[in-house]
């Protein structure tokens, strides 16, 4: 394989008979009852790895990306969420949440039904788990706890857009909510397999999208405008204390991408240096988008603008790393670089929405422009890897599987944050607002003096 061109018939061939099971790689059980399951200690390994490095992303890549970001007064309180999530919602996976995504009760290809929006709870607190139960190769358990890192981190990013001034209480209550009503039903319309909403459609997204960040970015969209801006914002100069912790967290989430992404292949086969070739070529190319347009617009780059060019490039790569060839990662990839950077300066500065660390901008606007493009660069005639696909039909359903996401989560996420401010308020008080939530709300500070 190694010797084989990328734009080759044989790969072609390889890959167009691998993406199905790609595909149903968030459907274990329907491909379980298809081929007696082996145990393959490869796999298994790799797995793992996978799993330990998107849980890195998260704890503590994310949380030193947005802590660094924020004021020193506010470092702990992001800190704080990030760990709480990965309780709360690791707890709710294993009672609920994994069957919701996993569970193909009542679907058929091509068909619609309830089930084509949200999984049943026959496999509620993991009913039927065995100590030898097999998925696609690897124990079970490593593929629940696999997918769990994904449900953990995917409510995590949307902590960015309210930092410094949506209470504890209010965003650990929020992001429970949303997992179960967002979340859970999306990645079960994106990977629930034949008769899920997005694979009747033939929508592509090979690791998250639509589910992930498109879902993250618009429900942190619908938290920023809800809340209002923190004090003094736009007026007052609101500048990232630590810079160099931040850029390590960005750092950190680039090596824990590769688990994301090539660990969404359910293993390790000939598709994989694909993912991982256009995960690291997003990467890059996302860096020299943003640079480029931020040299031209402001006069010269910045450290964060380098790594959020890297950040931006990886959304965009994400749904398409399987489907498209090195030459459409790098169009994605730059792409997602110069239209992440005028989203969170330009479209930011003219709607006037305070986005803390712009989640919306970043993986909103990249999550879009990765997965709109995936359609286009996804047909061989452009070096895709699809057989038979179109560009005109792909986009298509590619376009309608964004603007679904789009609407289900804005207005479930906004009717969410509605109840929780019912229920015990969303904003923190001016005056732990002027403090800081470390102080205030955890009565702890990031450091000594």
């Amino acid at each position: 394989m190694s010797t084989t061109p990328l734009g080759s018939t044989p790969l072609r061939r390889t890959l167009s008979r691998a993406l199905p099971l790609l595909l149903m790689a968030f459907a274990p059980l329907a491909l379980a009852e298809e081929a007696a399951p082996v145990l393959d200690t490869g796999v298994t390994a790799w797995m793992m790895t996978a799993t330990v490095l998107v849980l890195c992303m998260c704890l503590p890549g994310l949380a030193l990306f947005y802590g660094g970001l924020v004021r020193a007064k506010n470092m702990l309180s992001l800190f704080s969420q990030c760990f709480a999530i990965a309780g709360v919602i690791g707890v709710l996976w294993v009672i609920y949440g994994y069957s919701l995504v996993i569970d193909t009760t009542g679907m058929a290809a091509g068909e619609y039904s309830f089930n084509s929006f949200v999984g049943g709870l026959e496999r509620a607190m993991l009913a039927g788990l065995k100590g030898d139960s097999l998925v696609l190769g690897m124990p079970e358990g490593v593929f629940i706890t696999f997918q769990m890192t994904f449900a953990i981190i995917t409510p995590a990013l949307i902590a960015g857009a309210f930092a410094e001034r949506m209470k504890f209480v209010a965003a650990v209550l929020f992001m429970a909510l949303w997992f179960t009503f967002v979340y859970a039903p999306m990645a079960h319309m994106v990977w629930g397999g034949p008769g899920a909403l997005m694979h009747n459609w033939g929508a592509l997204d090979f690791a998250g999208g639509t589910a992930v960040h498109i879902n993250a970015g618009v429900a942190a969209l619908a938290a920023c405008l809800l809340l209002g801006k923190r004090k003094g914002y736009p007026h007052v100069e609101i500048r990232p204390h630590n810079l160099p912790l931040a850029m390590t967290g960005a750092a950190l989430l680039w090596v824990g991408w590769f688990g994301f992404n090539v660990g969404s292949a359910a293993g390790v086969g000939g598709i994989s240096g694909i993912v991982m070739l256009n995960t690291q070529l997003g990467a890059c190319a996302g860096i020299v988008g943003w640079m480029l347009t931020e040299v031209l617009k402001a006069g010269r780059p910045s450290a964060m603008g380098l790594a959020s060019g890297a950040i931006a490039g990886l959304v965009g790569i994400t749904p398409a790393c399987a489907y498209v060839g090195p030459g459409g990662a790098l169009v994605i990839g730059l792409l997602s670089g110069v239209l992440c950077y005028l989203a969170v300066t330009s479209l930011k500065q003219r709607l006037g929405y305070d986005d803390s660390l712009d989640v919306f901008g970043l993986h909103g606007v990249g999550g879009v422009v990765g997965a709109i493009l995936t359609g286009v660069f996804c047909v061989p005639a452009l070096g895709g890897y699809v057989e038979g696909s179109e560009i005109l039909p792909q986009v298509w359903a590619q376009l309608k599987s964004v603007l679904f996401t789009f609407v289900y989560c804005f207005v479930v996420s906004w009717v969410l944050l509605k109840l929780v401010d019912k229920l015990v308020g969303l904003r923190v008080d001016e005056e732990v607002e002027d403090i800081g939530l470390d102080l205030a709300e955890h009565n702890e500070r990031a450091y000594s003096h």
